[in-house]
């Protein structure tokens, strides 16, 4: 009979326990509203954790495989001008032209070459390269007649030059793909031709081809600058300045330098 009763009790107090443990137990998967919490998946041993993938970022010389040396092409649109005091000149020289009379303006052509760009640290780089390019300038007159007004007289004379541009460029990254860049610059005179156009009543009267080489220099030297941006695909665009430095006329009559502003774009392979 005690043996009974014992069994009895301690059945009793076991389920008196399990009543208690279990709703506290179950409390720790639930959520603060009372609903069940999924089960985290236990993470196998060893396994290292994922980092989050980012884009390649855009070419620049900096550790690893984009410290190799890249070649590569590059062309676009010149706008050439000259500077100095030609227009003033060739007024002084027609004698009759008034204060005014003739324009200047710029010149659109177009260069085109190839370059190789030489890593030299993180974010740095230089970058010879050579070019051919068209320059020179336009200039827009009038006949000095009044009384021939009325027939919409012009006269245009073209500086037609063209050149094999020699420019050795340091390059600076700023940011992975973007840089600014700036150097000398040698040109090497090709050809040299001025043309002179007259017209009236919007019909070419005349038109005429000089050959103006002898009277300029062989060799332009400018200082250059602009920047641009480089894909990681290879493709690039780029605007800069050329700043001439040197006098054209080789026989020093009178001074005049070359002015180009250069946009395109490149390739590096």
């Amino acid at each position: 009979m005690k043996i009974s009763r014992l069994s009895g009790g301690l059945a009793a107090a076991c389920l008196l326990i399990s009543a208690v443990v279990t709703p506290a137990s179950a409390q720790g998967t639930r959520d603060a509203y009372g609903n069940p919490k999924a089960a985290p998946s236990p993470r196998p041993m060893g396994s290292a954790r994922r980092t989050p993938a980012y884009g390649k970022p855009a070419y620049s010389p900096s550790a690893g495989a984009n410290s190799a040396v890249r070649f590569g092409f590059r062309g676009g649109l010149n706008l050439a001008d000259v500077q100095g005091d030609a227009v003033k000149t060739f007024t002084d020289l027609a004698g009759y032209a008034p204060e005014g009379t003739i324009t200047r303006e710029m010149r659109p052509g177009f260069y085109a070459g190839i370059y190789a760009t030489l890593p030299l640290g993180p974010g740095f780089a230089i970058e010879p390269g050579i070019s051919y390019s068209e320059k020179g300038t336009v200039l827009q007159g009038k006949v000095p007649v009044p009384a021939l007004d009325f027939l919409s007289t012009r006269l245009t004379g073209t500086a037609r030059l063209a050149y094999v541009d020699v420019p050795v460029l340091a390059k600076v990254f700023v940011t992975p793909g973007f840089y600014f860049y700036a150097g000398p610059q040698a040109s090497f005179l090709v050809s040299g031709q001025a043309r002179v156009e007259a017209g009236a009543l919007g019909f070419a009267a005349y038109r005429q081809d000089f050959d103006i080489s002898n009277q300029l220099r062989k060799v332009d030297f400018a200082a250059v600058g602009g920047l641009g941006y480089q894909f990681e695909n290879g493709l690039g665009m780029s605007a800069g300045y050329d700043y001439g430095l040197s006098s054209l006329d080789t026989g020093n009559r009178f001074d005049v330098q070359n002015r180009v502003i250069k946009v395109g774009a490149n390739f590096s392979f």
